[in-house]
C-alpha cells in the first residue's frame, strides 16, 4: 500500500495551509484556494488514517522502537476512522506486550476488541494475544476463555492457523499435566494412609 512519509505530509499541510492563507491575503483569493484545499485534504487524511500503516510496516520488520515512535505521531487517535482506530490499539498492545507491560497490553487489546475489526483474522489475533498473556501469568482458566472464543472464528491467515494449533497443543498439554499431577497426588495420599495404618504386632513371649 502506498504511503506518504508522515514528515512529508506534515510539511505539505503546513506549506499548503499557511502558505495558501498568506498568499490569499497578499495576492487575493485567485488560485490560492487550490493550495488551501490540498492542505485540508492532507490534514483530513492525517486525522482519519494517522500513522498506523507506516508503524505496522516497521513492526513487521521488528523495528519496535521505530514503530512506537511512528505510532506516537498519531496525536488524535479518537479521530481515526474505526478500523484504523482498532489497528492503532492492536499495535499499541503488541508494542506493550513486547516490553512485557502486560497491564497496558491488555488495556489496548480490550479497546481493540470493543471496536469493529475488519475480519475474524484480526479478532483471532487479539484473542490469541490475550490468551498468551493469561498463560504467561499462569492463569490457564483465563487463557482457555480467550482461546475458546477463537474457535468460532473463520481464520484464513496461515500464520494465525499455526498459532492456533500451537496454543491448542499447549492448552491440551496443560490439561494432561494437571490430570497427571492430580493422579500423582492421590496416589501419594493413599500410600501415606497405608503406611500409617500398619501396626506392629506385639512380640510373643
Amino acid at each position: 500500500m502506498f504511503t506518504i512519509n508522515i514528515y512529508v505530509k506534515f510539511a505539505i499541510i503546513a506549506i499548503c495551509l499557511l502558505g495558501g492563507t498568506i498568499m490569499s491575503f497578499v495576492l487575493g483569493i485567485g488560485y490560492t484556494w487550490i493550495f488551501i484545499i490540498i492542505g485540508v485534504i492532507f490534514l483530513i487524511s492525517y486525522f482519519l488514517l494517522g500513522t498506523v500503516q507506516s508503524a505496522s510496516e516497521m513492526l513487521q520488520v521488528s523495528d519496535f522502537a521505530g514503530a512506537e515512535k511512528r505510532l506516537n505521531l498519531t496525536y488524535f487517535p479518537k479521530f481515526l476512522y474505526v478500523t484504523n482506530r482498532a489497528f492503532y490499539f492492536i499495535l499499541k498492545g503488541s508494542l506493550a506486550a513486547q516490553r512485557k507491560d502486560t497491564t497496558a497490553a491488555e488495556g489496548y487489546f480490550n479497546h481493540a476488541l470493543a471496536l469493529k475489526l475488519p475480519s475474524d483474522n484480526e479478532k483471532a489475533m487479539v484473542l490469541l494475544q490475550m490468551a498468551g498473556i493469561q498463560a504467561n501469568k499462569n492463569n490457564w482458566n483465563g487463557a482457555k476463555n480467550y482461546f475458546y472464543q477463537t474457535k468460532g472464528l473463520k481464520i484464513t491467515e496461515p500464520s494465525l492457523k499455526e498459532q492456533f494449533k500451537q496454543f491448542e497443543t499447549a492448552i491440551n498439554n496443560r490439561g494432561q499435566m494437571k490430570v497427571a499431577q492430580s493422579m500423582g497426588m492421590k496416589t501419594g495420599q493413599g500410600q501415606a494412609l497405608n503406611l500409617g495404618g500398619k501396626r506392629r504386632r506385639p512380640k510373643m513371649r
